[in-house]
């Protein structure tokens, strides 16, 4: 258990409680983390929670923990296999780009994830969401594609290009993006592109841009150095938290 204890009152976040858990997908063994809220009581909605390219550390970890204090049971997903955790941003690239080229197999790892969580005691399956990072967001946005049984998805500066074999439909989930307005991974043809998208899916998305900030603005490994492209940006992270928190409400 890696949730530290709080002291409860009437203003306190619940208590939760984290431990790895192992799922699968097929023969393909997958090595997730589920937190959840220590003291629950009947059925609440569940979150699952998608990695950057690195695969899962500790930065899913704590979201999970993050998420399950605000009173959801989350699973932090595998998609890449247990055991399979890129060393390099190099071997990271490779490992991703298989995923964001195979988007049938990304979705089925998506998939396997949301199947794990519902079988989980006290989780309202009828209330599920996906979120992401980075690469994971990019897998939340090919849930809502996929027509997986969620309520809705959340982007955090996530990959917005459309597939190119995508067959146009309609998207029952409901989209909220948190995009770095300066995110330079992120050129303003693929913006265009993926809100025209939402348009003619008929989809009911909010995207939300903030000012200054550029890609993996909510991880603070990131660094501080907007001119690598990719940096830690307090104030989106903060906002786009309290923007997520607000489309739970709305959802859920």
């Amino acid at each position: 258990m890696r949730c530290a204890a709080l002291a409860l009152s009437l203003a306190a976040l619940p208590v939760c409680a984290g431990q790895p858990l192992v799922y699968s997908d097929g023969a393909t063994r997958l090595a997730g983390y589920l937190s959840k809220p220590a003291a629950a009581k009947g059925k609440i909605p569940g979150v699952v929670v998608i990695h950057q390219w690195m695969g899962l550390t500790e930065h899913e970890r704590q979201v999970s923990d993050d998420l399950a204090k605000l009173g959801y049971v989350a699973l932090a997903a595998d998609i890449y296999g247990e055991g399979v955790r890129p060393k390099t941003t190099g071997e990271a690239g490779k490992l991703a780009g298989s995923f964001k080229g195979d988007r049938a197999l990304y979705r089925r790892r998506i998939a396997a994830a949301i199947e794990a969580l519902k079988a989980q005691k006290g989780v309202d399956g009828s209330r599920l969401a996906v979120i992401g990072f980075c690469f994971g967001g990019t897998g939340a946005l090919e849930a809502a594609r996929g027509g997986l049984p969620v309520k809705g998805v959340v982007s955090f500066h996530g990959g917005l290009d459309v597939p190119a074999d995508a067959v146009p439909g309609p998207i029952g989930a409901k989209v909220l993006v948190c995009h770095g307005a300066d995110d330079p991974f992120v050129p303003a043809k693929d913006v265009a592109a993926f809100q025209d998208e939402m348009r003619k899916a008929k989809a009911d998305y909010v995207f939300v841009a903030y000012a200054g900030a550029v890609h993996a603005f909510a991880q603070k490994e990131a660094g501080h150095d907007n001119s690598k492209g990719a940096a830690y940006n307090e104030a989106a992270h903060r906002r786009s938290w309290q923007h997520m928190k607000d489309f739970f409400q709305e959802i859920f």
